[in-house]
């Protein structure tokens, strides 16, 4: 998971690009980037840390131009350490490239050995960004064959990536003297949309990086579409994929987005509203709500979600942790060690919302269980009587490929074992998780077009219908922390119409 921004403007977009990026730092918190250009020159800078740290007004000062593109890293493949792999990636042939990119190659160790032996490529990071980069160079140089570069050649070049790179991905590349290129998976998993406001046209992961910049929003872009505006911000659109399917990542709205965003017809914050209405069903089922005294949320995803089913349950809700807002978000840390001590950092309970009470905590989702676990542990030291634990969201059974930490299925939680079994383990009285239909259906009925959702890490269907538990474990050699637990792998088991 990364957040992507590319601009084509009448004006500076060095402060504009700046902005959007904040706005989808959630999105990403390891490292962040800027490239801009003027007069065929790219001027680039970036490093590891948030945005408020790696830009400085000198480093904006050196960005000038009237076209640019910006990217928030969340490593999940390569080498999360190196300040190399913070995107934009540059290659010099044809013409001068740059690109940002959110998503995950599936088969990057096979595209680079062919960019090696075939297409004479050098790859020089273990990031597979800079494969697709230089897949996406090749495809252009041998479209165009040192020919002045047509809209018409862009589109056949991402044709012919479609074709070679599988997985998940949304791209924003930048053509040196040419203009800004986007494109997006034949199956949309990852988001990306596009906004205009006076002279300027703006591509970003989410819609909350166009309003929130005074852009207004325009439209998603499509699965397997390629959108490219040149430097007078003329548009240009095409459908480049041969059979293009929307199946956008359903923990997108579970957690990734921001609320206040729409992805793909969907508001993500009416999904999670969706969501603790279908949960509030399952919460009666397991636990009498005479038996609940206090509905409380744990920050911040599963706030609508809770709300919502408080309502409907006749119940109090209740802030009952705060969030110390300048520690990273444990989903994204490196480490178990390092999740389990940043839990109390993170949060610090008020302690007259659970003395004495039988409290229901909602998350979004439990994935390692060790936040779920020092949660529960935090509301019993605060004096609550019984701890019941709900998940807006379904069991994490099986590793995600598409770009979500969460690869390896022995530090999920809910692999191979019972509901039960978690409970036992996270310490909790009752525990009641969403069911994969319902999820589903709570989310689908705001946009009846969108026929199916990539829920592979809830159900172990994977979208792309090329994944297999042996390319799991090949994925999780190349994760971020190298390839610990991927014995299990191994001994993963998919659903048969998964493969």
């Amino acid at each position: 998971m990364c957040g992507i921004v590319g601009v084509v403007s009448n004006a500076p977009v060095n402060q504009l690009i700046y902005d959007a990026l904040l706005l989808l730092q959630h999105r990403g918190q390891d490292a962040a980037g800027i490239v801009t250009q003027q007069e065929r020159k790219f001027y680039m800078h970036k490093a590891k840390g948030m945005v408020r740290d790696v830009f400085r007004t000198r480093d904006m000062r050196s960005l000038p131009g009237h076209c640019g593109l910006g990217q928030v890293r969340y490593p999940t493949a390569g080498n999360a350490y190196s300040e190399e792999e913070a995107q934009p990636f540059y290659v010099n042939a044809p013409f001068g490239i740059v690109l940002v990119h959110n998503g995950n190659l599936t088969n990057a160790d096979t595209l680079k050995a062919e960019l090696f032996s075939a297409d004479h490529r050098h790859i020089n990071t273990e990031s597979d960004s800079e494969v697709l980069l230089n897949v996406l160079a090749h495809e252009i140089e041998a479209t165009t064959r040192g020919l002045p570069l047509q809209p018409r050649d862009v589109f056949e070049a991402v044709r012919k990536v479609h074709r070679r790179i599988k997985g998940s991905y949304a791209v924003i590349a930048m053509i040196a003297g040419h203009g800004v290129l986007a494109f997006r998976d034949p199956f949309g998993i990852r988001p990306l949309c596009l906004g205009r406001a006076d002279g300027t046209v703006v591509l970003a992961s989410e819609s909350v990086a166009l309003e929130g910049t005074s852009h207004k929003f325009e439209r998603d872009i499509a699965p397997g579409e390629a959108v490219f505006i040149d430097l007078q911000g003329q548009l240009h659109a095409q459908q480049c994929a041969d059979h293009p399917v929307l199946s956008p990542c359903i923990f997108e709205y579970v957690y990734l987005a921001r609320p206040d965003s729409v992805m793909d017809g969907i508001s993500v914050y009416q999904a999670r509203l969706n969501l603790g209405e279908t949960l509030a069903k399952r919460v009666i089922s397991t636990v009498p709500p005479n038996e609940i005294d206090v509905v409380i949320p744990i920050p911040e995803s599963s706030r609508p979600s809770a709300a919502q089913l408080a309502q409907l349950l006749g119940l109090p809700y209740r802030e009952g942790f705060v969030k110390n807002r300048y520690v990273g978000r444990t989903f994204i840390m490196p480490g178990q060690s390092v999740r389990k001590k940043s839990v109390r950092q993170k949060l610090n309970v008020i302690a007259s919302e659970f003395k004495g009470r039988n409290v229901l905590l909602v998350d979004d989702s439990i994935v390692r269980g060790t936040t779920s676990r020092e949660i529960v542990q935090m509301a019993r030291d605060a004096g609550a009587r019984k701890v019941y634990m709900a998940s807006a969201a379904p069991p994490v059974r099986y590793p995600n490929v598409y770009g979500i930490d969460m690869p390896t299925p022995h530090e999920l939680v809910a692999h191979n074992r019972t509901v039960e079994q978690i409970r036992q383990l996270i310490g909790c009285d009752a525990l009641i998780y969403q069911d994969v239909d319902g999820m589903k259906k709570a989310i689908g009925s705001l946009n009846p077009n969108i026929k199916g959702f990539d829920a592979s890490c809830f159900d172990g269907i994977y979208v792309t219908g090329d994944i297999t538990a042996n390319d799991i474990a090949r994925l999780n050699s190349n994760r971020v922390g190298g390839d610990e637990g991927a014995e299990d792998n191994s001994r993963l088991a998919l659903p048969n119409h998964a493969d």
